[in-house]
């Protein structure tokens, strides 16, 4: 698996729980994303799907990160999950303009759709991504039981859209390869831990399992893998993510913050 493209990382990274553990005590919040940079190559913005940011905000993330960073945002909720993907086209308009200032930092674009958005919305989704920009890549993340259909599949596949793989509660974990790209995202169940500041799960017998799967798919054709941990999914997701690295024979380093900071 040397030969993929690895861009892992995290599902947001401004948490409080994370100071002392991962980022320095002194460290300011300002400073965060700068340091998350230098330990892992990508992360998944969850702040856009909560609305689309200001212009000046994109602009400085890109700059604070290191050269190679990725930016996965996620598609703002008033489009999938208020519009249903409907009767959005200014929405999105304004959204995918915004992303493009990541330029060369910006991955595929995450489309997470709502627990209830079934199959049979099937042509809603293919109206939605027919309109969508080619030049910009996206994931598209199913929950509801329905999607896990040789025909989902074929429709992402004719579209070179990418089914994003989880591993959360109750869906199907498994790799679907519709592009030339994975998209996978461990999420786990939500409240389960009230602090996330360190492991409290051990999840290397998943995560192995995960890497099987994709060594095995590896013939379809992928070149790249996007993966992102949630805190929810083991504890502490800088920890896992290291883990997942380690397994699958990438460079780690240590998460333990100096004592003075370290030098950005």
């Amino acid at each position: 698996m040397s030969s993929l493209n690895w861009y892992l990382g995290t599902m947001g990274y401004s948490y409080d729980d994370w100071k002392g553990v991962f980022y320095p005590e002194e460290l300011d919040k300002g400073d965060y994303l700068s340091y998350y940079s230098h330990y892992f190559n990508a992360v998944e913005m969850d702040s856009t799907f909560y609305g689309t940011p200001r212009t000046e905000y994109v602009q400085r993330w890109k700059q604070a990160t290191a050269e190679g960073f990725v930016f996965c945002p996620k598609m703002p909720r008033q489009i999938t999950h208020e519009r249903r993907l409907q009767e959005a086209d200014e929405e999105v308009e304004a959204f995918l303009q915004t992303m493009r200032l990541f330029q060369e930092k910006l991955g595929p674009i995450l489309i997470q759709l709502p627990p209830d958005f079934s199959r049979r919305e099937i042509g809603s989704v293919e109206a939605f991504l027919d309109g969508l920009p080619r030049d910009l890549r996206y994931a598209v993340e199913f929950r509801h039981r329905s999607w896990h259909a040789t025909a989902t599949g074929e429709m992402l596949q004719e579209r070179g859209v990418c089914w994003a793989s989880t591993e959360y509660v109750h869906m199907p974990q498994r790799v679907y390869v519709t592009t030339d790209f994975l998209f996978i995202r461990w999420i786990g169940r939500h409240g389960v831990y009230d602090t996330k500041d360190r492991e409290r799960v051990d999840k290397t017998t998943s995560l192995q399992e995960w890497l099987a799967d994709i060594k095995e798919r590896q013939s379809e054709g992928f070149q790249t893998v996007y993966g992102f941990f949630n805190d929810e999914y083991a504890g502490f997701a800088p920890a896992t993510c290291q883990k997942f690295k380690r397994l699958a024979g990438l460079p780690t380093e240590s998460l333990t913050p100096p004592q003075q900071g370290r030098l950005l």
